[in-house]
Formats: structure tokens, sequence, C-alpha cells
């Protein structure tokens, strides 16, 4: 069974993160994704962090489903390579910095020439024409800039913090592969390619207005220093490791205070309505913590549930992967890949009752596959031996 982009061919022109991501999650539901990297500067995904057997485990995990293609664009030859090659697409994406595309020759103006209903898709970081445009962007640049720095510290007072993950680079992927599937559904209904467009200060802030940003959200009636709802996280330590209990309805903050054996909390003024338990909350989540030193995160889970409260253990990432409920839903899997070796990944996380996606094969070599996709507009062993002898390819 092929996943449902089976038949549409992606030129992914996109590097590290950002980009990669988006056209993963796109090559994991059947497109085929050809990855284009310089001759002389492939992605520096390939070399950052943990490693083995030419790869990193970044550009594995962001890389799969997809052929690699090695080009040099900065020669006429390389460039006219990449035209047969978008004569053939249905989407080309690149996240060069404002400019770049100009000045290589690959402009939406020049790919559209070629392909006129193609999907032109460029990321950035912040806009194409702002005066932060031409500025080198990082995952952390983003969170301050978005305010999500401040979010996650809690108060506007207190002082800012990173998530600890890179929340900007991979929201903006799945932004991204949502809006190229909605503008290839429109080029099916009209005929009509376009440009998408979309930024990494973009998508995250946009993320963060449905729920982080109620204060800024009534005209004329803005917060003017926002100060956070609790002090307190819905992380609580036990006798023994940590747990998360979250009581939200009146039947759970009721199920909580019979579990805790702390009946009295059901007739404290401060506690009568969800309102008033909002309004209470560092005291309420204080009281909390402090009846959950009494047992074990195991006891506690076990009563928790029993009762009906919602409530998990807080795992470390080598649990995670171990824990009943994750491997029950069969998210991670285990592969092998033909160079790093067996490697374990998360398959697709969306399901498909008819066409459910493949695991075709792992992330590719720079310019694995340049034998292979050269080949499909025409050019033999004898034209591939001379391009590698002009530094055209790899």
């Amino acid at each position: 069974m092929s996943g449902p982009l089976t038949g549409y061919r992606i030129l992914d022109l996109t590097t590290v993160i950002s980009g990669p991501f988006t056209t993963m999650l796109l090559g994991d539901q059947g497109a085929d994704i050809i990855k284009i990297e310089s001759v002389s500067n492939p992605d520096h995904a390939r070399g950052a962090g943990f490693g083995s057997n030419q790869f990193s485990a970044t550009f594995l995990n962001n890389n799969r489903n997809k052929r690699g293609l090695t080009l040099n664009l900065k020669t006429e030859q390389g460039k006219q390579l990449l035209f047969k090659l978008v004569a053939t697409a249905d989407v080309f994406i690149q996240n060069f910095r404002p400019g770049v595309v100009e000045r290589l020759g690959i402009a939406e103006a020049e790919i559209r020439a070629i392909k006129p209903d193609i999907i032109y898709t460029s990321i950035s970081g912040f806009g194409e024409s702002g005066p932060w445009s031409h500025k080198p962007v990082y995952d952390p640049i983003v969170q301050a800039l978005s305010g999500l720095a401040t979010i996650q510290a809690g108060s506007d007072e207190l002082k800012p913090k990173l998530v600890r993950t890179i929340l900007p680079d991979k929201l903006t992927g799945m932004t991204t592969a949502q809006a190229l599937t909605a503008a290839l559904l429109h080029r099916e209904r009209t005929g009509e390619g376009q440009h998408v467009r979309v930024s990494m200060l973009d998508s995250v802030v946009s993320f963060l207005w449905s729920s982080d940003m109620g204060g800024q959200t009534f005209v004329g009636k803005e917060v003017d220093v926002q100060r956070a709802a609790t002090f307190i996280d819905l992380i609580y330590q036990t006798s023994t490791d940590y747990i998360s209990v979250s009581a939200m309805s009146n039947k759970q903050w009721e199920a909580l205070c019979i579990a805790l054996e702390e009946p009295q909390w059901l007739t404290d003024e401060r506690f009568k309505t969800p309102a008033l338990r909002d309004q209470h909350a560092d005291a309420r989540l204080a009281m909390t913590q402090q009846a959950l030193l009494a047992k074990s995160a195991a006891a506690w889970l076990e009563i928790l549930e029993n009762a009906g409260v919602p409530c998990a253990p807080v795992l470390k990432r080598k649990e995670m992967i171990e824990h009943p409920v994750v491997k029950a839903s069969e998210l991670i899997i285990e592969t092998e890949h033909p160079i790093a070796g067996p490697i374990r990944q998360t398959r697709p996380a969306a399901r498909f009752s008819k066409s459910q996606p493949e695991m075709r094969y792992g992330a590719p070599l720079t310019g694995q596959h340049n034998q292979e996709i050269l080949a499909e507009i025409g050019l033999d062993a004898a034209d591939l031996k001379k391009l590698r002898d002009q530094g055209i390819i790899t």
C-alpha cells in the first residue's frame, strides 16, 4: 500500500531542520523527494551531533524516504540539470536566506518559466521583506523574539527560558508541510500553481496565539505585565519519582480530594468552582504537592488511575520508549539502514486507513542516487563521468 502523496515529486533544496523535516513528512506520506545538495557544502546536519557510520542521528531522523542528488548550481550546466528535473516536479522547496535564489538564478520566475503550475516554496527565518529578512536565524533567536521564551518562564517578571527542543524549526516544518498539501489541493481544483512562503517567526507566533496570548487579544484592553497563572508546574514529587496530575473538571477535583484523603478541600471556599480553583491555583497546587509526598509514584498512580484522575509518570527518554502505552501505539520502529546499521525511529504519526505510508528507504548518502535520478532525465554513464570530472556532481 502506498502513501496518499504517491505520484507527486518534490525537489528539496533545504538544509538543517525546518526544510528537511517538511519534506520528510511528505516523503513519509509517499511523495518522491529528491534531496539536492551542494557538491562542496552538503547539508550541515550530516555532521551535527551524535553519529555512527557516516550518518548523524539528526540527519537520519530528518531525511528518510528521500533520494540524494548533488549538483553544482553555481555552474550553468548544474542549473540546466536542475531545470530538467523541475519540468518533472510538482513542488520546489528551498530555505536559502532571502536573496540567494535570485543570485543563483533559481528564484520563482526562473522555475515557473519551466513549470508554470509548480508549487514554489520558500522557508525563511523572519520573512522575505522585513528589517530582519537577511539576518542569520537559529532556533533560540526565534524563541526569544516570538515571546516563547517569556511564556516558558511563566511570567513577564521572571527570567526567560528556552524550550529544550528546537520547537520553532520543527513547528515550521509541520506548518509548511500542511501548507504544501493545501496548495497541491488548490492546484488539483484550479490548475494553478502558487508561491507558498513560511517564516519561522510567523509559525511560532501563530502557534502561540491559540493559548498563550490572551492578554493581548482584546484591543484596547491589553495586559501590560503578563503574570503566570501559577508558579507551580503540574509536575509533582512523590516519595520516589515524579508524576504529573491534572484535575480540571469538578468531578476530577472531587475524585482527587478523596484519593488524596483530603475531603476538607471539598468545602474550602477557595476551591468551590473551576474559576476559584484557578484564582487560588498556587495554594491548591502547593497543598497537592505536600499530600503527594506521602506515598511512592507507583502507589499514587494506581490510586489516582482507579479514582479517574488524569495522571502519568514523568519518564526519562530511555524509559519512554519502553512504556506500555508507547509500545501499544506501535509508534517506535526499528529498521536496518544499509550503512548506519540498525536504527530506531518513529513511524509517521498520522495513520491512514486507505493509503498507509511505507518506510521505503533510509536517509541517503551525499549524492547516493545521482545515477538513478539523472538517468530519469536521459543521462547515461558516460554523461555522469563527464559531469563528475567537471565538478558538476560528486
